[in-house]
């Protein structure tokens, strides 16, 4: 007689494709799951996938139902890394409505970053893609405000302390310097929720722009912004990095070259630490970003005035003198027919 071959409830929640198994301890953990009619709440529940009956918010949960669908998207900037947004907001599931099947993001891109997603329904994958003993590196190419000196680069190499913990990127690197901004790469390996942008603030910079370019070995190059690409699993593991044998962890390597803050020295202008560009941050970036729209409609709206009156004032001269010229040939005209009337 064959054994029944028993999977934790969570992994097989994940293996259906219907979300992430960290998220599938969520639905568990809060009810929303049933086995053979019960609700299940443990974590420890394993199942049967032949003859077990699991539902997820009442629908079905089955294995054989799902086609397996792995993409490499280029996430735009002002795009939500969620399935839904209950502010209504653009997510990156109405990026690709073509594809019939649910699948969910593999780790987050916030609100302001961009670049490099993985979206899949295969949680067994998906899971380990973000596990920190998979030890992939991601890149990142980093904007902030200012010129980055030496010592900056020195403090984002030594690491800071976020949380009472001590947190380094693998490199970081100049790769292009601004007149008033200055593009780092970032490499890490772990890539906790918002890692580079509170490393970052911790070294008092201020991000404007952030976008993954790779994760392992899989480049964004080629996908244009809101675009995807989708892969078969071989194609995606081999190119990540995943279940083949290195000694090191397979990584992108930028064709942009370092930018040697010894040699060159920073560019002229205010030192990227200066407490000025905080108003840049993300938890204000909204609020100034209208305060600046603001001060621009009132400085458009001075401007248009003062054309204005500029252009008034330059008519009422031209309409006095028009005047004038018009007086004055009237009392010419005048006086010669009094001068005729004479003779």
């Amino acid at each position: 007689m064959k054994e029944s071959k028993q999977i934790r409830l969570q992994k097989f929640i994940a293996d259906c494709g219907i979300t992430s198994r960290r998220k599938a301890e969520d639905l568990i953990v809060t009810g929303r799951v049933t086995v053979n009619g019960d609700i299940v709440k443990e974590l420890g529940t394993k199942v049967d996938p032949s003859t077990d009956a699991v539902l997820v918010d009442g629908k079905i949960a089955d294995l054989g139902a799902v086609e397996k669908i792995y993409m490499v998207m280029n996430k735009p900037r002002g795009v939500m890394t969620t399935v839904n947004d209950p502010e209504g907001r653009k997510t990156v599931i109405d990026l690709c409505k073509e594809i019939s099947e649910r699948i969910y993001p593999v780790g987050r891109l916030d609100y302001l970053s961009e670049g490099l997603l993985l979206m899949t329904n295969d949680g067994e994958l998906a899971n380990e893609i973000i596990h920190p003993s998979s030890n992939i590196i991601k890149v990142y190419e980093v904007k902030v405000f200012g010129s980055v000196t030496e010592s900056i680069l020195k403090t984002l190499r030594n690491g800071v302390h976020i949380d009472g913990v001590k947190v380094a990127p693998k490199s970081v690197r100049v790769i292009g310097q601004l007149p008033t901004k200055t593009w780092l790469e970032f490499r890490i390996a772990e890539g906790k929720n918002r890692e580079i942008r509170r490393m970052c603030e911790a070294a008092e910079l201020t991000v404007d722009k952030l976008r993954r370019v790779a994760i392992g070995g899989l480049a964004v190059e080629g996908i244009s912004p809101g675009n995807y690409r989708l892969l078969s699993k071989k194609q995606l593991k081999n190119a990540i990095g995943l279940g083949v044998k290195h000694d090191e962890p397979k990584e992108y390597f930028s064709t942009k070259k370092s930018i040697s803050l010894k040699k060159k020295g920073a560019q002229p202008g205010t030192a990227a630490d200066d407490s000025t560009f905080q108003k840049f941050r993300k938890d204000s970036y909204f609020e100034s970003l209208k305060n600046i729209a603001e001060t621009k409609k009132i400085k458009a709206k001075k401007e248009r005035e003062e054309s204005y009156k500029e252009r008034e004032a330059a008519h009422q001269k031209r309409v006095n003198k028009k005047k004038k010229r018009a007086h004055k040939k009237f009392l010419e005209q005048k006086h010669n027919h009094v001068e005729f009337v004479k003779n």
